[in-house]
């Protein structure tokens, strides 16, 4: 709670409102963005991305004393270094995306992360390999958060604050779907190879659907006549 505290005393010192707010709207005006089929995609790809990370964050201490015998203290030291790992490139995500665009950063991070929650599936023998390839798949999802959230403010200029909540709320949901996932897979099977597979999967099915719009985004709000910005 002390972090917490010292937070809340700098944000109610520092923090100021817009000196030009807009105009309140009502509920059905911020919900009318569920109207267009983007604010869909980006809560879909966000699902994947975001949800993966929350979704391994809160399996991994439960993973690594299954699958290796390490004990609480030391699962909890794996577990940070990954969550560590994925929320630390979140930001060179964006700086990537910034660089060469957001939706080619986008998609090679799907692919990571798909081949590496595929490895994962397999079942490492060795608890080195296996913290190694998870640190890499969540690195890969964190920087696809970056990703995500370089190509939103580009399509949603006016409507940034409700889509930021909405698309916070896929990630959410998506990060519960992993984690009952693999709470299955371990349930039914007795290893947590096929939810990390169906994960695996689900993020190259992102990549497809990535792949659908990418052309349509780039010739509408993403060309170069709209903005500056490499989409």
């Amino acid at each position: 709670m002390i972090p917490l505290s010292i937070a809340l005393v700098v944000y109610m010192l520092f923090a100021k409102d817009a000196p030009n707010p807009p105009a309140g709207k009502s509920l059905g005006q911020y919900l009318a963005v569920l109207k267009d089929k983007d604010a869909w995609w980006f809560m879909f790809f966000y699902s994947v991305t975001f949800g993966g990370f929350v979704g391994m964050a809160s399996s991994l201490t439960i993973y690594f004393n299954d699958q290796y015998g390490l004990d609480p203290v030391h699962a909890g030291y794996f577990t940070a270094a990954c969550v560590f790992a994925g929320s630390f490139v979140r930001p060179i995500g964006g700086n990537l995306a910034d660089r060469i665009g957001g939706i080619r950063t986008l998609s090679a991070m799907y692919i990571l992360a798909a081949s590496f929650l595929f490895i994962l599936s397999f079942g490492l023998q060795q608890q080195w390999a296996g913290l190694a390839v998870v640190v890499l798949a969540m690195a890969s999802l964190g920087m696809g958060n970056g990703a995500v959230f370089q190509l939103v403010p580009q399509r949603f200029r006016k409507e940034i604050g409700v889509m930021t909540g909405l698309i916070g709320m896929a990630g959410g949901i998506g990060g519960f779907y992993l984690a009952s996932s693999m709470g299955y897979s371990k349930q039914l099977t007795g290893n947590y190879q096929v939810g990390l597979a169906m994960f695996a999967g689900l993020a190259l099915i992102a990549l497809i659907g990535l792949s659908l719009v990418k052309k349509r985004w780039r010739t509408t709000w993403g060309s170069a006549a709209v903005t500056s910005a490499r989409i």
